[in-house]
């Protein structure tokens, strides 16, 4: 892992104060997107992902180290179905701990792959994993505490779909990689040889760090060829701290499907979509006119210091990572490019009004109410984490520790909790079921909220309704946390059992 001193941080932040290219190497931009290979785990043997050491060519001429899951960056997407066992085995090949974490899934503590489940190098760990949740897109990760960060931004991670036969058919297009397409999209950093870099010292922690370039499935300024219909577009924000603010440039409006764990009731017509680090949505595109279109997204500020201060442009935004990773004039970056091919054959041209088999939340009235509050800058001052320190994060006044049950919760109770942020805004993410946001800063959601959701962008104050349905034991208990890895990979995570 590349470490930097405060000085070094501050002079590449100035250095490179937008999304450019900064690498020397020749880019190769237009390249078909590559789509993810399909496994369907199912409840028979023969079902295994490696975490492996790779070289990746994401600039001609140029080769960096990466991770990847049985690949040589990200992994295969899984695809899960409901009311069947999910048998997978997940191998460790690297030199350093893992573990294989099924973010959104809601399977007890022991499967969760958390930070008690670490898979030593050259072990491996077999499971079955009961799938009884409602079809969505989810995703999977590495998990070891301290090393979230690092692992995830190197490339163990992959997207996870579930699905439901049971459920009645929602009408939407679902041909994998032609008419229902992943989209993991992560901004990464690369030095002028075009090697991957990382850094997660100082300020670039107190932020969480950005990269200067784009990624979509691992390639740059992809290129997407559909068919003239609609295109159902998974969108996975798979980066470790920056927040998308998503549309398309011509102006094209689109209609949101799905939040983090589910449909929505109706498709709701949006002409932008935000998403914070973990945060997923589908969207539906009709791509009928034949035109093409680029995706593109504006950098969403992480303000800090009275919303201002340490935003994500000018100077003390580019001081806090590879680069401020967007203008500072809010100019709109590419994510990819879609082009239509004609050899497709459009299946859908028409949505619904309705999704059937969305899942309606039944959560009962909450029994009690917990508070929890995302504390910036525990044990030392801000001066410190600038010149290389390492603060630490915490929640609740207390940075994680691995011994320590933070919360004891009773299976099957619906509880309300309350989450604040001081200095800055976090994506919090719980654990082992699916919740639904009810407020933020004290006012009623909007309908893009109110389907099921893991994570939460806590801007001031939130406030969710949650419940537990699987047990979660001592010695593997959940968590919850915030998204930016590097804010959890420094004490802003806590652990509960449920019984």
């Amino acid at each position: 892992m590349q470490r930097r001193s405060f000085l070094g941080s501050m002079i590449a932040g100035l250095a490179v104060p937008a999304l450019i290219g900064r690498a020397s190497a020749q880019s190769a931009p237009g390249q078909p997107l590559p789509i993810p290979a399909l496994m369907d785990v199912g409840d028979e043997a023969g079902n295994r992902i490696d975490a492996i050491v790779g070289r990746r060519s994401f600039f001609e001429g140029a080769e960096t180290r990466v991770l990847g899951w049985s690949q040589d960056y990200l992994g295969p997407t899984l695809r899960m179905q409901r009311g069947r066992g999910a048998r997978i085995i997940a191998g460790n090949r690297l030199e350093q701990g893992i573990t294989a974490h099924w973010h959104g899934l809601h399977v007890p503590g022991w499967q969760d792959g958390g930070p008690h489940s670490v898979i030593a190098p050259g072990r491996h760990l077999e499971q079955t994993l009961e799938i009884d949740q409602p079809a969505g897109t989810y995703w999977y990760h590495s998990h070891v505490h301290g090393r979230t960060g690092e692992q995830v931004y190197h490339g163990l991670a992959g997207l996870l779909i579930i699905e439901d036969p049971e459920a009645p058919e929602p009408g939407l297009p679902l041909d994998y990689g032609i008419d229902d397409i992943p989209l993991i999209v992560q901004d990464r950093w690369f030095s002028r040889a075009g090697e991957l870099r990382y850094d997660d010292d100082g300020m670039a922690l107190m932020q969480g760090f950005r990269g200067d370039r784009i990624l979509v499935n691992g390639a740059l300024s992809p290129v997407a060829r559909v068919p003239a219909g609609l295109v159902r577009l998974r969108l996975l924000n798979g980066s470790n701290s920056r927040v998308y603010r998503f549309r398309f440039e011509d102006g094209r409006a689109f209609h949101q499907v799905a939040t983090d764990a589910g449909l929505l009731p109706a498709p709701l017509r949006r002409s932008e979509v935000q998403l914070a680090p973990a945060e997923r949505a589908e969207i539906v595109v009709d791509f009928a006119s034949g035109r093409p279109a680029r995706l593109v997204s504006v950098d969403v500020p992480v303000a800090m210091m009275g919303r201002g201060m340490m935003g994500g442009g000018g100077m003390m935004g580019g001081m806090m990572g590879g680069g401020s990773g967007a203008s500072e004039d809010g100019a709109a970056f590419e994510v990819a490019r879609f082009e239509i091919d004609e050899g497709l054959t459009p299946k859908a041209m028409a949505l619904p009004t309705t999704l059937a088999g969305a899942p309606r939340p039944n959560l009962e009235e909450p029994v009690r109410r917990r508070s929890f509050r995302l504390n910036m800058m525990m044990g030392m001052g801000m001066m410190g984490a600038m010149f290389g320190g390492k603060p630490e994060l915490g929640i609740n006044g207390k940075t994680y520790q691995m011994d320590r049950i933070d919360q004891q919760l009773r299976l099957g109770e619906t509880e309300l909790w309350e989450i604040s942020a001081d200095m800055m805004a976090h994506p919090f993410h719980v654990h082992g079921t699916s919740f639904q946001v009810v407020s933020r800063n004290g006012r009623a959601v909007s309908y893009a909220e109110s389907g099921l959701k893991d994570v939460v962008w806590v801007d001031g104050t939130a406030e969710i309704l949650i419940r537990f349905d699987r047990p979660a034991r001592s010695d593997a208990p959940y968590m919850y946390h915030c998204h930016i890895l590097e804010h959890e990979d420094a004490g802003m995570m806590g652990q509960f059992t449920v019984s």
